[in-house]
């Protein structure tokens, strides 16, 4: 088995390639190795000294490192796990659940409509490229929050990228803010 790695935008995180679905669809995030157990992948991932986090997408892995921690000691370790996991057979998943989309209302429907389309068209297969996701969370007065998740959880780019990557598509805006925890949902666009 031929496992590839790429390097992200983010220098905390690394992207593992198995060659081979990982998840049926959508991703899943685990944020620490308390939440990693209904993935016996993730689980053994976190084993590995200095893993912060564990993404899982559609065909690849995303592993956050801890901050001193040096990829060349971890990146040998880690491809050791990802490979006698996917060759012993067992699943990535005990037991899959997909998130509930958020609810849409009245006038605002048209506009939640045109943001999930730019969302899933423009940018996930964008920053999937690169070991991320971004997930729809919700449309409050005027300001779209996401979900970020993989190598887009905490990355010294994300505001960079999101300026550049809505002006072109989105709906015109009076104003951005990008603020709040990595990983969290936080404010993306604003003023609509």
């Amino acid at each position: 088995m031929f496992i590839q790695t790429e390097e992200t935008p983010n220098p905390a995180t690394l992207k593992f390639l198995p060659g081979r679905e990982v998840v049926a669809s959508g991703s899943v995030d685990f944020a620490s190795r308390e939440g990693a157990g209904r993935s016996p992948l993730a689980d053994r991932l976190f084993k590995v000294d200095g893993v912060e986090r564990v993404f899982l997408g559609q065909d690849f892995v995303t592993v956050t490192k801890a901050g001193a921690k040096d990829w060349a000691v971890m990146k040998p370790a880690l491809l050791g796990v990802i490979m006698e996991h996917f060759v012993s057979g067992q699943p990535v998943l005990l037991a899959e659940g997909a998130a509930a989309p958020a609810a849409e209302d009245g006038e605002d429907d048209e506009i939640v409509a045109q943001i999930k389309d730019l969302l899933e068209t423009r940018v996930r297969p964008a920053v999937a490229q690169d070991g991320g996701d971004i997930i729809f969370h919700s449309f409050e007065d005027g300001v779209v929050y996401l979900h970020m998740q993989g190598s887009c959880s905490g990355c010294p780019q994300l505001d960079g990228n999101i300026e550049d990557g809505h002006r072109e598509h989105a709906p015109p805006l009076r104003s951005r803010s990008c603020r709040g925890s990595p990983g969290l949902s936080r404010p993306f666009w604003g003023g609509f």
